[in-house]
């Protein structure tokens, strides 16, 4: 229905942006990172964790503290910390990582670290010696729940992707992830984002079945 005073092409492109909006989602890669519980950060820091900077998710952040991930066969200096503080000291690789790093990460949601490889952190206090917790992130969408019911989407179902970057390609097994915290938004890593050059402010649009 037309609101009043508008145009027909205001209407059109109202109608066409929700459609839009029920369709796509913007995509974001995250490369390498850490998280820590609040002890890990006082062993490796001397003191709890820094915001830096807010990411898209509310409530998380960029840590102006960095550690350095150690490996069986190699390791990554600087590598970035992500608050707040959890319950578990986790660290998210691509694929590529483990191979530099000389261990096989199983793929996994965030928090999912059973029998996962262990690794030791190093910062500027002091080292953690985490015995499991290295995972690659599956990939995945973040939906608050009344986006999620909109597009007749469901906390753990598996949709496929179309992303629309310049190699465009279609990820399959992308899993959502419904929360009332979340804002929407579709997280792959650096191995995925590569494969289809993915730029920042790409989109991608969800396909069911």
């Amino acid at each position: 229905r037309r609101r009043k005073g508008e145009t027909m092409e205001e209407q059109i492109s109202r109608i066409a942006a929700q459609v839009a909006d029920r369709l796509f989602v913007e995509v974001e890669a995250s490369g390498r990172h850490v998280h820590l519980t609040k002890d890990q950060a006082m062993t490796l820091f001397g003191h709890g964790l820094t915001p830096k900077r807010p990411l898209s998710q509310p409530g998380q952040f960029v840590c102006q503290e960095r550690v350095e991930v150690l490996g069986p066969k190699g390791s990554f200096p600087k590598v970035a910390v992500l608050g707040p503080e959890r319950k578990e000291g986790q660290v998210e690789i691509s694929l590529t990582d483990g191979v530099t790093l000389g261990l096989t990460a199983p793929v996994r949601l965030s928090g999912q670290v059973r029998e996962s490889p262990g690794i030791t952190l190093r910062g500027p206090k002091g080292e953690v010696r985490l015995d499991h917790g290295v995972i690659v992130a599956q990939r995945h969408i973040h939906m608050p729940p009344e986006e999620a019911a909109a597009r007749g989407l469901t906390d753990g179902q598996v949709v496929r992707l179309k992303m629309f970057t310049a190699r465009p390609l279609v990820f399959d097994d992308v899993v959502v992830r419904v929360d009332p915290s979340f804002t929407p938004r579709v997280h792959i890593d650096f191995d995925e984002a590569n494969a289809c050059a993915y730029q920042s402010g790409d989109f991608g649009m969800i396909i069911r079945g």
